[in-house]
């Protein structure tokens, strides 16, 4: 039994691997932003350390339902204070490795979510 479209309306993710993610055929090394609504940007942080709370609030001024935070190679955590700005919008966070972050949004963004991965591509 078909259970999920072949196809849905949302940017989604085409594949992965250490330090990089695919986009319909183009492969992505920095680290970056994108929504189930078509935005996308590139996301000014190349470490887990250049993280700042700035980085969350852009988050927050989509007006998402849920972010889906892929945090490198392994799960590292926010500090609390960064996601002041989405509790105030009533912006849920999910926190996970990049590689658990893309198969997630890709998930909720075929369900018609409107979901935002934000995505940290780590810089050697």
């Amino acid at each position: 039994m078909k259970l999920q479209p072949d196809k849905f309306d949302a940017p989604a993710i085409t594949g992965y691997g250490p330090g990089w993610i695919g986009l319909s055929g183009e492969k992505i090394t920095h680290s970056l932003v994108m929504s189930s609504r078509g935005e996308r940007f590139d996301w000014a942080c190349g470490r887990f350390g250049d993280l700042t709370q700035a980085h969350f609030d852009q988050l927050a001024a989509l007006d998402a339902e849920l972010i889906v935070f892929g945090s490198g190679q392994r799960l590292r955590f926010p500090q609390p204070a960064w996601l002041v700005s989405l509790a105030s919008r009533r912006i849920g966070i999910e926190t996970m490795d990049t590689a658990a972050a893309c198969r997630t949004y890709n998930i909720l963004a075929s369900e018609g979510r409107h979901v935002v991965a934000a995505l940290l591509m780590e810089t050697p």
